[in-house]
């Protein structure tokens, strides 16, 4: 077994893991530890594929004008990695298909907002969207493995470990998109933390959206059930208040992702652990149940991580 790299974002590894996510089709609310996350992040997940492969088209284009030979190779890396991602949340996106009407019509919306982007936006546009947009999947990964025992303890083995892949690799690629925009525009500063603002209320306005119609779906919403639907809601802007919140250091003329407060090793056990059982021969992580989870932690087969809230 090949040592990791001590800090997540050194040296990443392409993955090409594929889920077998129709095992879970029954289970769209998949977390019982927090029904409302799992409706929250498949909300979030819908446009996930296609912003990643807006991704790749502004890694392809900005490549031209890099010389570095380290960011050409993270680069290259990001790419496979996202490449990968898409593919699995377009299938994730067709099994929510067929509990929630309105999901093809937002997947369909989604494909085309950036697909035509891709092609329409200038290089600057799609860099620095690029670079903002990655600050939340970033930021959201530490943020959902600070939470783990609150929110995925309890959950779909499948759908648990598709997100444990995604978070521990947004994590480790981190930091490319903002590397690429900070050689190509380093000194326009204002762009970059408008891009910030730009991608945050994208995400916002989607999320929001489909979450809302995955709510009515679940029965959450109705009039009769008043507190319900109070606490329902109040849990989509308080998760979209904890990206707003844990992006503040990013708006720092110094900031670097690699030195966010969130990324250092100590408070990341999850995704060191991950990285460390995926390198074992035989490492199976297309399923992660509890006694998976107390394995890849290192701990018995009867308790799971205690993390922070």
């Amino acid at each position: 077994m090949t040592a990791i790299a001590e800090h997540p974002m050194d040296g990443f590894p392409v993955r090409p893991l594929q889920f077998d996510l129709d095992k879970a089709a029954s289970n769209c609310v998949w977390s019982r530890t927090c029904p409302e996350f799992s409706v929250f992040i498949n909300a979030l997940g819908i446009h996930v594929p296609y912003f990643e492969r807006y991704l790749i088209a502004s890694m392809r284009k900005a490549k031209p004008e890099v010389r570095d030979e380290k960011l050409l190779r993270d680069m290259a890396a990001i790419n496979g990695q996202e490449a990968h991602h898409a593919k699995n949340f377009v299938h994730w996106n067709q099994v929510l298909a067929s509990r929630y009407p309105k999901v093809p019509k937002l997947d369909q919306e989604a494909r085309e907002y950036f697909s035509s982007h891709a092609k329409s936006d200038s290089l600057r546009k799609l860099v620095g969207f690029t670079a903002g947009y990655e600050t939340f999947t970033f930021l959201a990964g530490m943020i959902i493995f600070r939470n783990y025992q609150r929110w995925f303890a309890d959950s779909d083995p499948v759908v648990k470990a598709l997100w444990v892949w995604h978070q521990v690799e947004e994590v480790e690629h981190g930091s490319v998109a903002f590397d690429v925009y900070k050689y190509l525009y380093g000194d326009d500063e204002l762009y970059r933390k408008w891009m910030i603002l730009a991608s945050l209320l994208h995400i916002a306005t989607e999320t929001t959206k489909a979450y809302t119609h995955m709510a009515k779906v679940e029965g959450w919403l109705r009039l009769r059930n008043p507190f319900k639907a109070v606490s329902c809601m109040a849990f989509c802007f308080a998760m979209l208040l904890r990206f707003l919140k844990a992006a503040l250091p990013v708006f720092r003329k110094s900031y670097q992702p690699r030195n966010h407060p969130l990324v250092t090793t100590k408070q990341d056990p999850i995704q060191i652990a991950w990285r460390r059982y995926y390198q074992t021969d035989g490492a199976d992580v297309l399923e992660i149940d509890r006694e998976k989870m107390a394995t890849i932690m290192g701990l018995s087969s009867t308790a799971e991580p205690v993390l922070a809230a």
